[in-house]
Formats: C-alpha cells, structure tokens, sequence
C-alpha cells in the first residue's frame, strides 16, 4: 500500500519541500565542508609559519632555541635530537604532545587530541644537521576551529528543519494559488450540463497552461454541442421519415377497411402498402448503414479497382430510370485508373451519385468521368444539369436527412441520407469527395482516391 496523498496540492507541496530541504542540505554541508577546509588552511598556515621560524632559529642562532621555547611567539613546539630533546615550549609538555609524534609521520599536518580533550594540529620535519639530523615538531591549536564548525552545526541543524516546515507551508500556499485556475475551471465546467453546452470557460491568457486547458474544454464543448444538435436534427429527421411512411400505411389499411373492395381493390391497397413498405425498408436499411460506420462496425476490405470498369457498370444500372427520363449518361473514362478501395461500397457510392443526378435533372445529358489529376490522384466525376445547389446549401448538403429542397426531395422518393451514405462510403476506403455547383448551373461532385 502506498502512502500518496489524493490532493495535488499535497503532493506538489510535499515535492516542493522535498526539492528545497535536498538543496539546502546540500547547500548546507558545501558550506560546512568549504568552512572547515579553509580554516584547516588557516591552522597548516600558521604551522608553515611556526615551523619556519623555529628552523630559522635553529639553523641561524641554536643557541637562542631555548629562549623561544620560554619566551617566544610560538606555543607548541618541540626540537629532538635522536632520543634527547633539545628544546620543548611549556605547553608542549603541559599537553604531553610527544605521544603524537609516536604515531604521527613526519611530513603534513595532521590532526590529534591531547590526555585532557584539547584538539591540536601538528606537523613535523627532519632538518639535517653537520652531526645527527634534528626533529623540529610544531602545533597549533584546533579549539577555534572547532568551536567554530560546532556553531554553523548547530546553526545548520536547528535552521534546515526550520527551512523545511517554511517549504511546506509556502509550498502548499503557492501550490493553492497555482491550482486556483484548476479549481474555478472545474467549477465551471462541471456547471455546463447538456442543457447548457452553449456556455464556454473564460480564457484569461490564451498563452499559458491554463489557457490552453480552458480552450481546448471549449473546443470540446463545441464538439459536443455540435454532436448534441447533430444527434437532435438526426432524432427528429428520423421520426419524421419514418412516421411518413407509418401514416401512409395506417391510412391505406383504414380506407381498406372503411370500403366494401373487390379483389382488384383489394390488391391495389396491398400494392400501395407494399410501396410504402419497401420505402421505410430502404430507410431503415440506410439508417443502419450509417449507424454501423459510426461505429465502427463496417468492414473494408480494399482491393486494387479498375475505376473505368467499375464506372461502367454503375452507368449499366442507371441507364434505364435515365431512359425513362429521356436522359443520357456519357461516360469518358481514361485507361488504368485504379485504386485501392472496396468495389462493393465505392459502387454505392458512385449510384447514389448517379440516381441523384437523374432525379434532379431535365432530359438530357449527365456526364461520368474517369481521369487522373494533375496531383496524381483518381478520380471519379459526375457532372449534371440540374438546379444546382445554392452556397448556402454545400457545406450542409453530406448531413443525413438534410434537404435543400425538402419538398422535392420528398415527392421523388427521396430520405436525405444518399449523400451522406456517399460521403460515408468514400471516406471510409481512404478517399474524399468534392462539390462544386452554382444555383441554376447543375452540379459536379468529385470523389478522389490515391492513384494505384
């Protein structure tokens, strides 16, 4: 089980003091080590300074090396010769600082405590002489040091402890004003139910963290508002379309019943259900169509297409309603565009596109073709003469059940949900479709594929 705190500001307060009582302790023992290493520099400089001055005694007037030793500016020092000594300061016998020579070597200071608890450093050569080689030995006091390094100890001990709890309280203060933005944000967005997606988060400073967060809940927001209202025209274009279709049964069968029929009227009222039950089949079918792509459940297996031939017969099954409209479908289709897309949807699609044109145009001519662009890419084009669509109308024509004519639309038959299959279609085999139309001017839809 592990020991985290469910509050951020907790946490980033605890990791915030953590930080800082690393840095200070590291700051901390830095500067006791750099203390203690420049006052040992101080105590080895001051023995420099004691050992010169009683080897230049020494060496330029032996004879004054007692009276140093009783009166001199040092006060510790010794001089041996062999196992005799020479000359020897009060305090160097008071402290009996001849046993640190026993196990210290001759050379740089080092650092010892005397019978009675004092601490010294002491330092030691072999000058050599005409006859036997002296040892001249010098100390110096370690009782400064010490009491010094003790003071920035207890200094440090008691004010790090001290240091950390300041941390904490102003890491968790600052970690609240931090995560102040955090907490009115979740307010705020908490207050935006379905009802109210239409609100958006204040963004004080687009530029910072906060900002970004707050714009990208607003974007999200406006997704789901989109989607609500999306999910809203769909429930009711739905119930519309299919309350059509309902009303026209229920209303064929009571007129069935209410008269005395013959067998002929009897089968004139089946044919009319039928018709109307073949219609809200095709929707219902259309609408699981669309329902099994949003959610994935569509399988698209792609295989390498010959769009030319796959045209063709698109224009096969087409040319007869265009027939009987006294319309003719020109096909100008170019040798070995292909591409990689499901024949089965991308055949659908390419009807769909068919059976609108010849539903909304005048006898006459309704042009397919088959070409690759300038960028290298497939294309399947289907140009007609209809009344084209008005600019307003474009960029809403692919959404289900949208009609720029509802009327009209209705009166052929029609759902609203052709092109939105379409769109579905071509999107789903990696793809893209285009319209270009002006009203009046009929209309040129544009599916692009990558060229294989």
């Amino acid at each position: 089980m592990t020991l985290r705190p469910r509050s951020i500001r907790v946490r980033l307060a605890i990791w915030y003091a953590a930080a800082l009582a690393a840095i200070v302790v590291a700051f901390a023992l830095g500067i006791y080590l750099f203390v203690r290493s420049s006052l040992l520099r101080e105590v080895d400089a001051q023995l420099e300074r004691d050992l010169a001055t009683v080897s230049r005694v020494l060496r330029e007037e032996p004879f004054e090396i007692n009276e140093l030793a009783q009166h001199g500016s040092v006060e510790f020092f010794q001089v041996s010769q062999g196992n005799e000594v020479v000359a020897e300061t009060p305090g160097w016998s008071r402290e009996v600082l001849e046993k640190a020579l026993a196990g210290l070597p001759h050379g740089p200071g080092r650092s010892w405590r005397s019978h009675s608890g004092q601490a010294f450093r002491i330092r030691s050569v072999v000058l050599p002489g005409a006859g036997q080689s002296r040892v001249v030995a010098v100390a110096e006091s370690e009782q400064t040091l010490r009491t010094s390094l003790e003071s920035i100890g207890m200094i440090l001990l008691f004010g790090i402890p001290i240091a950390v709890v300041l941390a904490v309280a102003g890491g968790y203060f600052l970690a609240g004003r931090v995560l102040n933005p955090i907490e009115e944000i979740t307010a705020l967005a908490g207050a935006i139910t379905a009802e109210r997606l239409s609100e958006r988060l204040p963004v004080d400073n687009p530029g910072d963290e906060f900002g970004r967060l707050a714009q990208m809940l607003n974007g999200t927001f406006a997704r789901l508002e989109d989607s609500f209202e999306r999910l809203r025209r769909f429930s009711a274009d739905a119930s519309h379309e299919l309350r059509t279709p309902l009303t026209a049964l229920r209303s064929v069968g009571e007129v069935g019943l209410q008269r005395e029929l013959d067998a002929a009227g009897c089968r004139e009222v089946i044919a009319s259900m039928l018709e109307e039950t073949d219609r809200l089949t095709k929707l219902v079918d259309c609408l699981l169509t669309l329902s099994r792509g949003d959610a994935g459940g569509l399988t698209v297996t792609r295989v390498r297409v010959d769009l030319a031939e796959m045209a063709a017969d698109a224009v096969d099954m087409i040319g007869v309603l265009a027939e009987e409209k006294g319309q003719v479908i020109e096909l100008e289709a170019g040798a070995g565009v292909c591409a990689m897309v499901n024949p089965e949807m991308l055949r659908q699609a390419l009807i769909n596109l068919l059976d609108n044109a010849v539903k909304y145009s005048p006898p006459g001519r309704i042009d397919l073709r088959v070409y690759r662009t300038e960028r290298g890419e497939a294309a399947l084009e289907v140009q007609d003469q209809g009344p084209g669509i008005a600019r307003e109308h474009q960029e809403l024509i692919f959404d289900r059940f949208y009609r720029a004519d509802p009327g009209r639309s209705r009166e052929q038959g029609g759902a609203g949900l052709g092109l939105a299959i379409t769109r579905q279609a071509v999107e789903l085999n990696g793809g893209r479709i285009q319209l270009e139309s002006e009203a009046g001017q009929g209309c040129r839809f544009t599916i692009l594929f990558p060229l294989v």
